[in-house]
């Protein structure tokens, strides 16, 4: 049988801090993630992201890591997301799953996919979608 699969949702702060590159190419970056989630997900995020721009306004991509330490609708523990996106004339496509066996605590066994949504004004909201195979 398999394990419930839970949907949780809220929204998220972030803040992006270049970081020095010595590639010389302003088209690439890399850059840290610093982010607070708030609702269901109670966590702290950090990571690591890259960059590529083109010449052509609004479309490029990154690929990041993020280490998401917390709460999970009271389960405690940490686990790993993996991004790529790519933005083509500002039009969004975004993969963020969760890397395998990478939950801890009581998030041993997670799997799942989120997404990102954004609001007018900056706002960042996020949806969860997942299962513990060790689920209640």
């Amino acid at each position: 049988m398999n394990p419930p699969t839970h949907h949780v949702s809220g929204p998220f702060d972030v803040k992006v801090t270049h970081q020095d590159d010595s590639s010389g190419d302003p088209l690439l970056n890399r850059m840290t993630l610093d982010k607070q989630y708030h609702g269901d997900l109670e966590a702290t995020g950090i990571g690591q992201m890259l960059t590529a721009g083109t010449d052509v306004k609004g479309s490029g991509a990154y690929v990041a890591i993020e280490k998401v330490t917390g709460t999970l609708e009271g389960k405690k523990g940490t686990f790993i997301l993996q991004h790529a996106g790519t933005m083509t004339r500002e039009v969004p496509q975004l993969a963020i799953v969760v890397v395998p066996d990478s939950g801890t605590g009581e998030l041993e066994g997670m799997s799942g996919k989120m997404i990102i949504k954004f609001a007018e004004g900056g706002k960042h909201f996020y949806e969860l979608d997942y299962t513990l195979e060790k689920s209640d």
